[in-house]
C-alpha cells in the first residue's frame, strides 16, 4: 500500500511539473474547462434559487370560491354548509364582499378608487384548505365546488406556483442536457491535450518501455495530468460563477423587490463546490484515460523504432 501511494505521489509530482512547465497553455486549458463548466453551473444555481422561491411562496395550498355578485344570503349559507360537511375540507374562511373591498383599499393603495365606486363590484368568497395537498385531490375538490349553486368561479391559489415548479423542472432538464454536452466537450479537450503530450514524448515513452517501465508507470502521470487540469478548471469555474452571481445579485434583487418577491441569489455551498470540482476532475480523468488507452501503445511502438 505504501509503495502504491509512493508511485502515485511520483506520478502526481510529474503531472504537476508538466502543468507548471507550460503556464500559458495550462492557463488556457483551465479557462476552457472553466467556461465549459460555469454555464451549466450557473443555470443550476438560478434554477435552484427559483425552486426555493416557489417552495417559500407556496405555503399552505388553498382553494378560493367566488360567489356570484348577486348571490343572496340564503345561497351563501347553503354553500357554506356544503363546504363544512365536505370531508375533504379541513379549513374554511369566509370573506364577505365588504371585507374584500376593504382589504383591496388598504392593501393595494386604491382607497380613492374604491371610494369612487358606486356599488361594491366584489363577490362574497370562501377560502378552503383541503385535507390533502395532492394535485389530484385539488382537482377533484375544485370540480365538486364548481357544481355548487351560486358559485361563479373556483381558483386554485397554487396553480401559478405549480406552473413555476414545472418551469423549474424543465429548466433543470435543459441544464442537465447542457451539462452533458459541455462535459463531453471537456472530455474531448482533455483527450486531445493528452494526445499531443504523448506524441511529443513518444521517444521518451518508447525508451522507458524498453528499459522495463510498466505501462502503469507511463500511464499514471497522464491520468494525474487530466485529473489536475479538470480540478483546477473546476476551481476556476467556481470563481467565475461567484463573480457572475455577484454581478447579477444587485439587479436581480432590485427586480424581485419591485414585484414584492423575496429572491435570494446564493452561490453553491461547500458540498456543491466539492461536487463541481470532483465532477471536473472525473471528466479530466476520463478524457486522459481514453486518450492514453488510444495513443500510448502506438506511441511506444513508434518510440521503439
Amino acid at each position: 500500500m505504501t509503495r502504491w501511494i509512493a508511485l502515485h505521489g511520483i506520478a502526481f509530482t510529474r503531472a504537476a511539473k508538466r502543468l507548471a512547465h507550460t503556464p500559458l497553455g495550462t492557463l488556457l486549458s483551465i479557462l476552457v474547462v472553466a467556461i465549459a463548466l460555469v454555464l451549466p453551473a450557473l443555470g443550476y444555481v438560478l434554477a435552484d434559487s427559483v425552486a426555493r422561491l416557489a417552495q417559500g411562496l407556496s405555503g399552505q395550498p388553498e382553494i378560493s370560491l367566488f360567489m356570484e355578485v348577486g348571490a343572496d344570503k340564503a345561497r351563501v349559507t347553503a354553500v357554506e354548509q356544503a363546504l363544512r360537511t365536505n370531508k375533504g375540507v379541513t379549513g374554511l374562511r369566509f370573506v364577505s364582499r365588504d371585507e374584500a373591498l376593504k382589504q383591496l383599499a388598504n392593501g393595494s393603495g386604491l382607497g380613492d378608487v374604491t371610494q369612487a365606486l358606486g356599488d361594491n363590484p366584489l363577490p362574497d368568497a370562501f377560502v378552503v384548505t383541503p385535507h390533502s395537498d395532492s394535485p389530484a385531490e385539488f382537482k377533484r375538490l375544485a370540480d365538486d365546488f364548481r357544481k355548487l349553486p351560486g358559485v361563479a368561479h373556483v381558483q386554485l391559489d397554487t396553480e401559478w406556483v405549480q406552473r413555476l415548479a414545472a418551469l423549474v423542472s424543465l429548466a433543470r432538464t435543459a441544464v442537465g442536457a447542457l451539462a452533458g454536452l459541455l462535459g463531453a466537450a471537456l472530455v474531448i479537450v482533455t483527450f486531445n491535450t493528452i494526445r499531443l503530450q504523448i506524441l511529443t514524448q513518444r521517444h521518451e515513452i518508447g525508451v522507458s518501455l524498453l528499459l522495463g517501465a510498466t505501462t502503469q508507470w507511463v500511464r499514471r502521470p497522464f491520468l494525474w495530468f487530466g485529473i489536475l487540469q479538470g480540478a483546477l478548471g473546476g476551481l476556476a469555474a467556481w470563481g467565475l460563477l461567484l463573480g457572475i452571481l455577484a454581478l447579477m445579485r444587485g439587479p436581480a434583487t432590485q427586480l424581485a423587490d419591485s414585484y414584492g418577491i423575496p429572491l435570494e441569489l446564493g452561490g453553491p455551498d461547500a458540498l456543491g463546490v466539492a461536487a463541481l470540482v470532483g465532477f471536473a476532475a472525473l471528466l479530466g480523468w476520463l478524457g486522459a484515460a481514453l486518450s492514453v488507452r488510444r495513443h500510448l501503445h502506438a506511441a511506444g511502438e513508434r518510440g521503439d523504432g
